[in-house]
């Protein structure tokens, strides 16, 4: 692969118009308050890995509809007082897999949680938590892009999303953590509902999207042929006269119209040559991002941006928003 998005000047002034619905807080304050009805209900078991620095918990607490979501809280066995934690969501197609898959945070002395991802981790890293649409969905192309796209309400994303929010206030929940030291991160989809998720909770205090997916759908769709993206097309393809329907409810989840809400100290990143989540998506949300921010671009780099580079840069800016005591 090449550059095959707009050069990099062109991309930091890049701020296209954005489509949003006239009652998006309003979907996704209702969104939210339903499923506040049902106890959140956050359960920690202590689980052995055989792991002599780290403190592994399989956690259980109530995501969207009140539908129970797995995930792991890896906390650093020597610790005093209570601890920062970053809540990490997973790329397409994984699921939590193993504590032992997920040991940087904790070994750099911060409570970790990742959080499972309904309905997925078949692809690579395996999965514990099924998806369970509530409201019936439409015929859709494989995978999880066109599951119930036809209305906001039984879209997958808004699940998913939803399922974020509860994580956060799941591990707010646990004695060791810090409430008010709560980081959000993730690669690609995992990155698009850490933005998500920034935009939808105030008090989260910083924000790190790596790479992030589910921004910017309409271009995303014009200008590569990719999966994830790609599903959406095939999808318009075949149901030609759903084209307006379709990003119609994208407008509901994408990451430009979280971004705009979003007032998290963040730090995203750009690998120029990613054909599966473009620059100039990344950008959009980027440019539109309402609180303060970086960015660190990764030139010659593809989807797998600036992999433990960036990491090391992550690790970095935590150290010097929260310094050790």
């Amino acid at each position: 692969m090449v550059f095959f998005d707009m050069p990099l000047e062109e991309l930091e002034a890049y701020r296209p118009q954005r489509r949003e619905p006239s009652d998006f807080d309003h979907f996704w304050q209702e969104t939210l308050r339903a499923t506040r009805q049902h106890p959140l209900d956050a359960q920690f078991e202590p689980i052995d890995f055989g792991l002599r620095t780290v403190e592994t918990y399989d956690v259980t607490f109530s995501g969207y509809g009140g539908q129970r979501v797995k995930g792991w809280l890896l906390l650093p066995r020597h610790r005093e007082g209570t601890l920062p934690c970053v809540v990490e969501y997973i790329g397409y197609g994984g699921g939590r897999g193993f504590p032992i898959d997920w040991l940087v945070w904790s070994s750099a002395g911060y409570a970790h949680f990742i959080m499972d991802t309904r309905g997925q981790g078949s692809r690579w890293l395996h999965g514990d938590t099924p998806d369970i649409p509530q409201d019936g969905a439409n015929p859709h192309f494989p995978g999880f892009m066109t599951q119930g796209i036809l209305d906001p309400k039984t879209y997958y994303y808004r699940r998913l999303f939803t399922d974020g929010v509860r994580a956060v206030e799941a591990v707010r929940s646990h004695s060791a953590i810090n409430a008010e030291r709560i980081a959000i991160t993730g690669r690609s989809q995992g990155g698009g509902i850490t933005i998500a998720v920034s935009g939808l909770d105030a008090n989260v205090q910083v924000a790190m999207p790596d790479v992030p997916f589910l921004c910017h759908y309409k271009r995303a769709t014009e200008i590569t042929d990719s999966h994830p993206y790609v599903e959406i097309s095939h999808f318009c393809q075949a149901h030609r006269d759903k084209v307006d329907t379709v990003f119609e409810t994208l407008s509901y989840f994408d990451g430009v119209n979280f971004a705009a809400r979003a007032k998290a100290r963040a730090f995203f990143s750009a690998g120029l040559m990613d054909e599966i989540c473009p620059p100039s998506t990344v950008y959009a949300a980027y440019n539109h991002y309402a609180g303060d921010k970086d960015i660190r671009v990764w030139e010659y780099n593809h989807h797998e941006g600036g992999d433990s580079h960036h990491q090391l840069e992550q690790i970095r800016l935590l150290q010097s928003v929260w310094p050790r005591d």
